[in-house]
């Protein structure tokens, strides 16, 4: 089968700078009721391209039409460590398949987690390494889940290389995130870099090297420190990049054009 082409980094619009959401389940049932408005909001607040991870076999259909739908959405496709109790391992198969026939820019939403009970941590391995393989073998980056996992993850990414990619919700040591980048990595900060509480966060979103850094909102989860108990959405991108700008005491538009090109640089496909 032939390989699918790249996608264009300016995908909603011709804006500058553009801005991309590293990290957004479009396809929730939470955004069921108002997903195109939620998409138009996403084009009038200046983003080029928002990608979506897949979470579960049952979702890869859902990724892959709304992607077809909103020409700025790119898909990844995984099996999330939260749902590989309900995964088999043809599902594997189906993932690599998926993978061959449809555009995707990495191989995501992967990891593992430590902190949801109950849980089977050696499943969720075994998906992790599945997972790990199967992006190896396409070239392809990967979008990891990491919460309280990530020196299990990076002890299996020094063993099974593969092309980089995008550790999200980053919210480890600054070694930890030495490490990665050391890997291949950058790393996602959305609304948990918004709370003034979220002192480690802050401080890593303030001092890594810029060049590691990608912006998401991860919506309709983790939303920012102005829409707590709200459901997240991607319009919130530019008010996120915006905070990361005071933190840095830069221009916004600095950490757009840098935070832009990252995810360009970490997610090939999506360059020019």
């Amino acid at each position: 089968m032939e390989e699918p082409g790249p996608v264009h980094c300016l995908l909603f619009a011709e804006v500058t700078p553009p801005l991309i959401d590293s990290h957004c389940h479009l396809d929730a049932a939470e955004f069921d009721a108002d997903r195109a408005a939620v998409a138009a909001a996403a084009v009038a607040a200046g983003l080029a391209t928002i990608v979506i991870p897949a979470i579960e076999r049952a979702n890869f259909g859902a990724v892959a039409s709304v992607c077809r739908e909103f020409p700025g959405c790119v898909p990844a496709y995984g099996i999330h460590p939260m749902y590989v109790d309900r995964a088999e391992p043809a599902d594997l198969d189906a993932l690599r398949a998926t993978l061959a026939r449809e555009p995707a820019v990495a191989v995501g939403e992967i990891g593992l987690d430590r902190f949801v009970e109950p849980r089977d941590d050696g499943r969720q391995a075994f998906y992790f390494v599945e997972q790990l393989k199967i992006a190896r073998d396409l070239g392809l980056p990967v979008i990891l889940h990491v919460r309280r996992a990530i020196d299990p993850i990076l002890k299996q990414l020094r063993r099974i290389g593969v092309a980089g990619g995008i550790a999200h919700a980053f919210n480890g040591s600054r070694q930890q995130a030495d490490e990665f980048i050391k890997l291949g990595f950058v790393l996602g900060f959305g609304g948990a870099m918004t709370y003034p509480r979220a002192a480690r966060i802050r401080e890593l979103a303030a001092t890594l090297p810029l060049e590691a850094i990608v912006l998401e909102t991860d919506a309709p989860d983790i939303p920012p420190a102005w829409r707590v108990g709200a459901r997240n959405a991607p319009d919130q991108l530019p008010r996120i990049a915006a905070e990361l700008a005071a933190l840095r005491n830069l221009p916004v538009a600095d950490i757009i054009t840098a935070t832009t090109s990252n995810v360009c640089r970490a997610l090939p496909r999506l360059a020019h």
